[in-house]
């Protein structure tokens, strides 16, 4: 077991709350929360491991959050739920077998070209037009909701900033599309979380207090969305796209 000091416990505990803050608004919490555990001198897989423990508690956190104030579309959301938590139950397999790394020059790509697009359409996610799915776009959202809580299992980088970006084609605004993001995320989280515990690849003493810390981050950063809406949200997104891309590049090199 690995022994953690006071001082590093506090570390953590900031690092998990910071953390939180922006990943129940935009995603990318990991960029932060990763580094953070793997300082404490735990295994990298035991950190992937425990990060997905805080985090889920992070992310159920700011799903309730969400819902409680309206900014989830329920009936748009429901179904896909489930496909995004079995699409990540076969991310979690197929990772298993082979390695994530040929990804990252594509989600490099990918955001760099939703950071331009959104960069663009400066009046983008104002306001909600969105009213109900067609065939096709049920279809597509379907798709994308299994394809992504696939990558989420498989790799993860930037799968909140996808999601958002997927509900912002679909007419939502920023808040709500924020909002339904955390509910397909939490779908994905779940999945990969029972992965990990069944493999024993999370250590709880250090987990459950950063968990603790991600919820009090999750219950501030989606409030804060809420109250201050697209003005707050976009901006702040705009910035962690950035952040991944730059991340993706310097892992490349």
């Amino acid at each position: 077991m690995l022994h953690v000091s006071w001082e590093m416990m506090i570390f953590i505990i900031i690092g998990g709350f910071v953390a939180a803050y922006v990943d129940s608004v935009v995603g990318g919490g990991g960029l932060i929360a990763l580094p953070v555990l793997l300082a404490t001198g735990l295994p990298p897989a035991i950190a992937l491991g425990t990060n997905k423990l805080a985090g889920t508690m992070s992310s159920l956190t700011s799903t309730i959050s969400f819902m409680r104030s309206g900014n989830v579309d329920l009936k748009a959301v429901r179904g896909l739920f489930f496909l995004s938590l079995l699409g990540a139950v076969c991310g979690t397999m197929v990772l298993r077998q082979i390695p994530s790394d040929f990804l990252k020059p594509l989600v490099v790509v990918m955001l760099i070209l939703i950071t331009i697009y959104t960069i663009f359409r400066k009046n983008w996610g104002d306001l909600s037009t969105f009213r109900q799915f067609s065939t096709k776009t049920a279809m597509l959202m379907g798709f994308a909701a299994f394809g992504l809580g696939f990558y989420d299992g498989f790799f993860g980088p930037g799968t909140g900033s996808f999601l958002i970006f997927v509900f912002l084609m679909l007419g939502f605004d920023f808040v709500k599309a924020a909002g339904n993001s955390k509910v397909l995320n939490f779908g994905s989280n779940v999945a990969s979380l029972a992965t990990f515990m069944v493999l024993g690849s999370i250590n709880y003493g250090i987990g459950i207090p950063m968990g603790i810390a991600m919820v009090c981050g999750s219950l501030l950063g989606s409030r804060m969305a809420i109250r201050k809406g697209s003005a707050y949200v976009r901006p702040l997104f705009l910035t962690v796209c950035i952040i991944l891309i730059g991340k993706q590049i310097w892992d490349i090199l």
